[in-house]
């Protein structure tokens, strides 16, 4: 788990405050950081929101974005982030939605899932960054991996925004 100390350390030096909107990993993102000693620093509160209501209702994504895109998409993965740093005084999210299976949903196949990074920036803007992966393994493993997936690319989004990637 020296990598998951190694982000904390990162959040830190960096001053990045952390909220979260799962959907498919169901808070196992905050519960992966919040193993670690001093994780109060760096994280203000997760979303957990599986139905589409639930994101429409907590996280303000709108019902044009759910009809146009399906819920595993790079798109609500983005409307997630956003929300979630709208009603934060975060400066960093960081969403998860997808498909962990084992089944797959419709033509999307078990283990897809959908990453956003947002950034608020000093002027108030947001900055998002978002990405599509695709697993292998049985549902545990899937949802493991993507929440580590989730915390463990946020250097390097943060990087980009910086202009150092």
């Amino acid at each position: 788990m020296q990598d998951i100390e190694a982000l904390l350390d990162y959040l830190k030096r960096h001053k990045l405050y952390l909220t979260t909107a799962e959907s498919c990993t169901a808070g196992m993102v905050v519960a992966l950081l919040a193993k670690h000693p001093g994780s109060g620093e760096c994280l203000d509160s997760g979303h957990v929101v599986y139905s589409p209501e639930a994101k429409k209702r907590l996280l303000g994504v709108s019902q044009h974005t759910l009809d146009n895109f399906n819920l595993t998409s790079e798109e609500v993965a983005r409307a997630m982030a956003k929300g979630a740093l709208d009603g934060s005084p975060a400066n960093v999210a960081v969403a998860t939605t997808g498909v962990a299976g084992p089944d797959p949903q419709g033509d999307i196949p078990a283990g897809t899932l959908c990453f956003a990074w947002a950034f608020r920036l000093a002027d108030g803007s947001i900055q998002l960054y978002s990405s599509t992966e695709h697993f292998a393994g049985e549902r545990s493993r899937i949802l493991d991996e993507a929440a580590r997936f989730a915390l463990l690319r946020l250097p390097d989004r943060h990087a980009q925004l910086l202009g150092e990637a």
